[in-house]
């Protein structure tokens, strides 16, 4: 069974097919859905996955993913507005805004959600940590000012980040359902 994902990304599709080989062949599709506006990545990712699935006119499935950064005391911001915080404003100014906290714990989440014929489900994956001065020359986004055990995800290698990541929980968790459950 082939499973498209709908991503820009290549790192994010040789990730998948890490933890989807054995189970099914992943296949990148770019489509430009419709990001709706919510507080919910689920919603957020449940509409990209529908709309891309109808659009594709296709039996295979579709998989699409949503993820954010939630700090604790910032009430959880940037949460599912990362990507354009990240754009607008920058890591740099962020980790200032965090800085001035106390309570630096955040958490990076992501939501994936399997969309075919029958309907949709949706996976999550989430990874805590603590919010710290940018660090590091590896990954992307938040990752240099993302600490994990004592290293921010900037420090790490691939496989270190992926061994935790929270993309990675949410796709182990799918896989697991996926092999269950293949329709």
């Amino acid at each position: 069974m082939t499973i498209r994902f709908v991503t820009g990304n290549e790192g994010k599709v040789s990730e998948a097919r890490e933890y989807f080989e054995g189970i099914a062949s992943v296949e990148q599709v770019q489509y430009d859905y419709t990001e709706v506006q919510s507080d919910s990545l689920a919603d957020i990712a449940t509409h990209g996955a529908r709309e891309t699935f109808e659009a594709l006119e296709s039996d295979e499935p579709v998989i699409v993913d949503d993820t954010g950064l939630f700090v604790d005391a910032l009430g959880g911001f940037p949460g599912p507005y990362s990507a354009y915080v990240e754009d607008t404003v920058g890591v740099e100014r962020l980790w200032r805004l965090a800085s001035e906290e106390e309570n630096r714990r955040a958490r990076f989440r992501t939501v994936l959600v399997y969309a075919d014929a029958d309907g949709t489900e949706t996976f999550e994956g989430s990874v805590a940590g603590t919010l710290v001065a940018p660090r590091g020359e590896g990954g992307f986004g938040y990752d240099p000012i993302f600490e994990y055990n004592g290293a921010t995800l900037a420090e790490m290698s691939t496989e270190e980040k992926n061994a935790i990541s929270h993309r990675g929980r949410a796709f182990a968790a799918f896989a697991e359902w996926y092999a269950d459950n293949e329709r």
